[in-house]
């Protein structure tokens, strides 16, 4: 088991990407703080996590608010004495046209989106220079990249992801500290299964290997990423969009 006795946090744990990260990364031997709003679907995979002799624990808490996330860090530290691997997951949507976009659902997504990876990178960092030691995973998202009509406030967030991941990189490379960004494109996840067929034959369309992505296949680039393999691997961001997009 690669993560044995590490410490992570997966925020937006409790369904899709984050509850696949959390599963993943718990049956390499990591401890898994769980974190996220919904406290009975983090308990459901808090439950099978542990029903395959894993460690995790459930914390109910907002990534925008400043307090709960220090609290929920300093319980943590507290515990386990560390924290090794961070994976800002935790988003949210609010789709409209910009011209009836109202205000409060810009200031939500960006304060989950942006916001919330700004508040668990400081409450974690700390600990991490300190330990010369730590691997941070942002995930952020095709439509960071490219934008997305009716998407102007989640296509603005995710792409601050990317600017942050690159500063703070460059911030704590010489501590023994990595900083990466995953851009997934569409995966199949319960957000995108409640789409019209239609809908989703045209975002299929759009992609060269004609399908859906996998949770897993994000989760395994996350756990390569938080591994001693990629110790070189900084200030990164890797695509896994089947084709969609190709930056070079």
């Amino acid at each position: 088991m690669i993560f044995k006795d590490k410490v992570t946090i997966v925020t937006g744990a409790s369904q899709g990407i984050g509850e696949r990260i959390a599963l993943e990364l718990s049956k390499e031997g990591a401890y898994t703080a769980l974190v996220d709003v919904q406290k009975e679907k983090l308990e459901e995979v808090a439950q099978k996590i542990v029903g395959n002799n894993g460690k995790a624990d459930v914390f109910c808490t907002d990534v925008s608010q400043m307090d709960q996330v220090m609290d929920v860090t300093e319980k943590i530290v507290k515990s386990h004495n560390k924290i090794d691997h961070l994976v800002n997951n935790a988003g949210i949507t609010r789709d409209n046209l910009l011209m009836r976009m109202k205000e409060e659902e810009w200031d939500a997504v960006l304060a989950v989106n942006l916001k919330g990876i700004f508040n668990f990178s400081k409450a974690v960092i700390r600990n991490m220079i300190g330990n010369r030691y730590g691997r941070i995973v942002n995930l952020s998202s095709v439509v960071g990249l490219m934008g997305n009509v009716g998407q102007a406030n989640y296509a603005a967030s995710k792409a601050g992801v990317l600017g942050f991941t690159k500063s703070l990189a460059r911030e704590v490379a010489p501590r023994g500290i990595t900083v990466n960004a995953v851009a997934p494109g569409y995966i199949a996840t319960p957000m995108t299964e409640n789409l019209p067929d239609s809908v989703k034959d045209i975002f299929v369309e759009l992609i060269p290997m004609k399908r859906f992505g996998t949770p897993d296949e994000v989760s395994h680039v996350v756990k390569f990423l938080l591994s001693d393999e990629a110790a070189y691997i900084t200030g990164q961001v890797i695509n896994v969009n089947g084709g969609m997009i190709m930056v070079p």
